[in-house]
């Protein structure tokens, strides 16, 4: 592992280089040994002793493992074993309705609740996964049969039955609890990519009316506000966290994505413009915030996990949310990633990148690494220097299905 004054050494290309092989690690080295999918979350100097995996995760494992590729870091063939295996513990794994639940046990492939009633089927987090895997299935389209297992896991999710006979989609549903959670599904936030993949689905898909009546209706999905110097079309005041802005867009190309609600390359330049003036501007005058220091988002952080925002703020930075935000704000990306090297290299630089969160003010470094925060630094590193999941996902008649049904304007769309 490259030291923090070693990497300061390279030029920028490969520094994004050896920034993103390490953070791959957590997916290769750190995977859960039963399933080979990814952990939720493992520390600086231990994995942790159980099989829990996370649903989200490994979709984003997954399309890390097509960087891993590309790039030469593993053979495709070691990566085909990788994905086959990840694959079979799927089929096998319990499902709610073809959804699967937030957190899996990894040698049995059983539900492990996130919550006392949140023990069924998350369509959020099965979203995350099927955009990894099916972005997976398009670079290796040429492996037939690992292809068909991943649409035959796609075409089971009964994405229609999540809607509870509404116009708005279910976060959850259990077999002990059903409805309980009572969580519908309403933007603006990270949650777009369900609504374009239930749209897309072959069996058990949805109408557009499900995406204008509830996605598209909630207090939080019109702004029209300026933050930064630039008008944020959608989200909650201050633009909330920046995952909004990467999770479904790790496969959802936002360049000339638009309906009729939004430009989506807009809003999410708009969003990390918004949020690194906020940290600049520093109205709580929290330690370490500057032009090179920024970037909030959900992490761990000192009394736990949060989703800090600009409206949410205790004075924890969390590196994803800047490294993921390499496609909207290249250079204040790059200045924020040679600040926390040179600055705080020692405290956040580990065996799988940076460490999830750190807060200056409470003196607090974090030394855990986080599936859903480490992989969206990979993909959209990939996604600025090439586009690659882009094209990949892009390409899914699934997701061009979609994005037609619910009246995207896109290139070839």
């Amino acid at each position: 592992m490259a030291s923090p004054a070693e990497l300061l050494k390279l030029d920028d290309e490969a520094l994004l280089e050896a920034v993103a092989r390490q953070t791959f690690r957590f997916f290769w080295e750190g995977a859960e040994p039963a399933s080979l999918m990814a952990r939720d979350r493992t520390m600086t100097d231990k994995d942790p002793p159980d099989d829990l995996v996370a649903v989200g995760g490994t979709g984003f494992g997954a399309m890390t493992l097509v960087v891993a590729v590309e790039r030469g870091w593993v053979t495709r063939a070691d990566a085909l074993f990788r994905l086959d295996h990840m694959l079979g513990v799927l089929e096998q794994g319990e499902r709610h309705h073809g959804a699967y639940p937030h957190f899996l046990h990894g040698r049995t492939g059983k539900t492990i609740p996130f919550g006392p009633k949140d023990d069924g089927g998350d369509l959020v987090e099965t979203a995350l996964l099927m955009m990894g895997l099916l972005a997976a299935r398009q670079y290796f389209l040429e492996e037939a049969a690992t292809a068909a297992r991943i649409t035959a896991l796609f075409d089971a999710v009964e994405w229609d039955f999540y809607r509870r006979g509404e116009n708005v989609l279910y976060w959850h549903w259990s077999p002990n609890h059903g409805w309980a959670m009572n969580h519908s599904i309403r933007g603006w936030n990270e949650t777009l990519i369900v609504y374009v993949l239930a749209a897309g689905a072959r069996r058990h898909g949805i109408d557009a009316a499900v995406y204008e009546q509830g996605f598209c209706e909630s207090a939080d999905y019109w702004n029209g506000k300026r933050y930064g110097g630039v008008i944020l079309p959608l989200g909650p005041e201050g633009g909330g966290p920046l995952f909004f802005a990467h999770y479904s867009f790790c496969g959802l190309d936002p360049h000339g994505l638009a309906d009729s609600h939004a430009d989506y390359w807009q809003q999410n330049v708009a969003q990390v413009t918004a949020n690194r003036a906020y940290c600049i501007a520093n109205p709580g005058g929290f330690k370490g915030y500057g032009p090179d220091c920024w970037g909030l988002t959900a992490s761990d952080d000192p009394s736990g996990y949060d989703a800090h925002a600009p409206g949410n703020d205790n004075g924890t930075i969390s590196p994803t949310a800047a490294l993921a935000s390499f496609p909207y704000a290249p250079q204040a990306s790059m200045a924020v990633l040679r600040h926390f090297l040179s600055a705080h290299g020692d405290k956040i630089w580990g065996r799988f990148g940076f460490t999830d969160a750190f807060n200056e003010t409470r003196d607090w470094w974090a030394k855990t690494f986080l599936a859903i925060d480490q992989g969206p630094i990979v993909v959209m590193m990939e996604n600025y220097r090439t586009g690659l999941l882009w094209k990949l996902f892009m390409a899914a008649p699934e997701v061009r299905a979609g994005l037609k049904k619910l009246g995207f304007a896109r290139p070839g769309v």
